[in-house]
């Protein structure tokens, strides 16, 4: 046992103590979900009963249907905003017009989500009463002030790709009488699709997890999950919270490993055959 400790090296220490500082809060929620007592803190035997009461809570599958469908869509627009606004980052002559949309593009990135929710709340407001549209705020707001500023993110990560890659593929698909938009999506989309990918899952995840700016946006009928989740920790956290959580935790624990296997497995296949 000593020997054992006196070969563990500083960054393997540091690694352990990172991992116990990241993840010990999640094991001991994922513990307490199994709590039989209504108290959070207390512990009252074990018991998977909250997990039946959360599945029974149609407050909180609503909460998770329109989440996921807003974090979908917006996900989704948010990669074909972000690509176009890199493309004329990346491929159109260095202007003023070009700076400032690179500029304004990112800016979003920076921006306290309290300033760019409560924009979007007049932004909503005033066009509701110079055109009446949108009526209300609901589900279609939250999905476009989501959309808004994940094209941010799809835009820095797409634009990144863009600027790696050999501008005379396309070149040469150009010489051999392909048109722009041609050579664009049959050239240049299968070469940025692992960014695209990636833009695509920071979007969706940046969406699932948003409170302050889906508060400003949400009208009645399209409460987030985060909203229902922050409103019912104010009233004093339920078990049913700590299992939604563990069940959360489980989905995205077996999407990281599904991407790390595929991510392994292509690794693997790209290495040249052992001699």
């Amino acid at each position: 046992m000593s020997n054992r400790l006196k070969k563990m090296s500083f960054s393997t220490i540091m690694l352990w103590a990172g991992m116990f500082f990241l993840y010990a809060p999640m094991f001991i929620l994922v513990i307490y979900s199994f709590n039989e007592s209504k108290l959070v803190t207390v512990w009252g035997g074990f018991s998977p009963k909250w997990y039946g009461e959360l599945f029974r809570d149609q407050q909180i599958l609503d909460a998770v249907w329109t989440s996921l469908r807003v974090a979908f869509f917006a996900s989704t627009m948010a990669v074909i905003l972000g690509t176009m606004a890199a493309f004329v980052m990346t491929r159109f002559k260095r202007s003023w017009g070009k700076m400032t949309l690179s500029n304004m593009i990112t800016a979003p990135l920076v921006m306290p989500e309290v300033i760019t929710g409560l924009s979007l709340l007049l932004l909503f407001v005033h066009m509701a009463d110079l055109f009446g549209w949108p009526a209300e705020r609901g589900m279609l707001t939250v999905w476009i002030a989501h959309s808004t500023f994940c094209a941010a993110y799809v835009a820095v990560v797409v634009s990144a790709r863009l600027r790696e890659l050999d501008q005379s593929i396309e070149e040469a698909a150009q010489d051999l009488g392909a048109t722009p938009l041609k050579t664009f999506f049959y050239i240049t989309v299968p070469m940025i699709t692992p960014s695209l990918m990636a833009g695509w899952l920071l979007s969706f995840s940046l969406s699932l997890d948003d409170l302050v700016i889906a508060s400003f946006a949400s009208g009645p009928g399209a409460t987030t999950l985060p909203m229902v989740v922050f409103s019912s920790v104010r009233m004093g956290v339920s078990p049913k919270i700590n299992a939604l959580a563990t069940l959360i935790i489980l989905t995205v624990s077996l999407i990281a490993f599904i991407s790390w296997y595929f991510a392994r497995r292509s690794e693997k296949k790209s290495l040249p055959p052992a001699m």
